[in-house]
This record gives structure tokens, C-alpha cells and sequence, in this order.
């Protein structure tokens, strides 16, 4: 708990990505650091996580990581920036997660947040929701077209599952009558305990991990379908975006 008596909350940015998607942006830079309206993707989320009311804030880096630590120490924001570098190594997100760990000091709750993500979702809103559950895990999520759904019982939003629809994979780790395929919105919240869960210095995605714990352990969506969302991870997006900015 911090001195107010609230649980403690701290926020991740995972920004190591090689942006190949990106590319030519990031022939030059790591996809943090393409900028979208006159800020870099890295700026603009931090600083939605500090409106939220986080202040200590984890990046991981691993490409370009020298640009971006250089970056990262001259910013001018209300905030406390510790970068874990996986220069080395880039382990996904799970396994950057886990590497992170002696970073969250003593936080109780980890909001997690992918930098090519914007949005105007409500990320204090997420993370109470989640605190106030008791979960392991609080996903945002939406209806969308993807490739690759979350499932979800209807009525309770526990996650139930996962699925490719191109490639007809699925995988149901709980039973359901009912069921709710919801695109990841690349924001979540996750309690300090899920470390526990990840093995160290290996490389893991946080979805194999969630269906993993799901069928025991209490993960649910957050369902956001009003307000803006949005991948920047590919070149065309970003182009369109800045060409609408000017």
C-alpha cells in the first residue's frame, strides 16, 4: 500500500519492438521514437499514463537502445523513467515483463502498455476496475476485426480462450455456452503476483502466459468499445496519421 492507504500502482511501456513493421521510419530510430503530431509514440504514452496518475514508470528498450536512452534521460516529464535494457536479448513481452522485476519496487499492480498503441481509453478507470475485481489479469479489449481473438465468457468477460481465424488454431482453457471473441487492445493490468508465473531470462509472450493461468486463476476483459483506438505498429498508419496531423 502507499502512504494514502491505496494500493500501490506503478506502469510499464514496453518499447523494445524492432518496428520492422514501421519501416523506413525506423531505419534510423526504434518505433518509439517515430513521431505522430509533433511527439514521439513513446511521449505520447507516458504521458497518458501519468494523466492517469502513475508516476513511476518502467521502458524496456533493445533497438537503437543507446538513442533511446539518451532519449529517455533528457525528457522533461512530471514522472520516474527506469529503463530496463534488453539490449542483449529481447524476450517479448512476459519474459520483459519478468526481466523488469527489481524495477516495480513496491508496487502491487502493473499497468502494462504497448508503445504503438493511442488511444483515449481511461486508463485510471482500468485500473481500478481491475483492483476492485480481484484479478490476476484486467485485459482491454474491443470488438474489432483481427486475426487473432480472445475468448470470452458473455455474461462474466472471464477469459475462456484464444483463436486464428486464419489459421482455424484455437485454444479453450474454461468452458463457456456462451462465448465473446474480442480483439487485445495491447493495454492491460496485471497483479505484482504473475511474475511468479514467468520463468526468468526466456524469452514469452504475455498471451500463452494468460491462457496458461486462465483456467485457475481470475482474468477478465475490459471492454472499451467507445472512444478512439489504435495500432500505429505498421508504415501506412503512421504516414496516414501524420499526413492528417499537418
Amino acid at each position: 500500500m502507499g502512504t494514502d492507504g491505496k494500493p500501490k500502482v506503478r506502469a510499464m511501456v514496453f518499447a523494445a519492438g524492432l518496428g520492422t513493421r514501421l519501416y523506413p521510419l525506423t531505419k534510423d530510430r526504434p518505433k518509439a521514437l517515430v513521431e505522430i503530431g509533433g511527439k514521439t509514440l513513446l511521449e505520447t504514452v507516458l504521458q497518458r499514463i501519468i494523466d492517469a496518475g502513475i508516476q513511476e514508470i518502467v521502458v524496456n528498450v533493445h533497438h537503437f537502445s543507446d538513442l533511446m536512452k539518451d532519449y529517455i534521460h533528457n525528457l522533461s516529464l512530471n514522472c520516474t523513467i527506469e529503463i530496463s535494457d534488453e539490449s542483449d536479448f529481447l524476450l517479448d513481452t512476459a519474459g520483459g515483463l519478468k526481466f523488469a522485476e527489481g524495477l516495480f519496487g513496491d508496487a502491487e499492480h502493473i499497468l502494462l502498455h504497448n508503445v504503438d498503441i493511442l488511444s483515449d481509453l481511461d486508463l485510471n478507470h482500468l485500473v481500478q476496475t481491475h483492483i476492485q475485481s480481484g484479478a490476476m489479469a484486467t485485459l482491454a479489449v474491443r470488438e474489432r476485426k483481427t486475426s487473432r481473438y480472445l475468448v470470452f465468457d458473455r455474461s462474466t468477460l472471464r477469459l475462456c480462450g484464444w483463436q486464428n481465424v486464419k489459421t482455424d488454431e484455437k485454444r479453450m482453457v474454461r468452458a463457456t455456452t456462451d462465448e465473446m471473441a474480442l480483439g487485445f487492445s495491447g493495454i492491460h493490468v496485471v497483479r505484482r503476483d504473475i511474475l511468479n508465473h514467468i520463468p526468468s531470462n526466456e524469452k514469452m509472450s504475455m498471451t500463452p502466459l494468460y491462457l496458461d493461468l486462465a483456467a485457475q486463476e481470475p482474468i477478465y476483459g475490459y471492454l472499451h468499445q467507445e472512444g478512439e483506438w489504435m495500432d500505429v505498429g505498421k508504415y501506412d498508419d503512421v504516414v496516414r496519421l501524420q499526413q492528417f496531423q499537418k
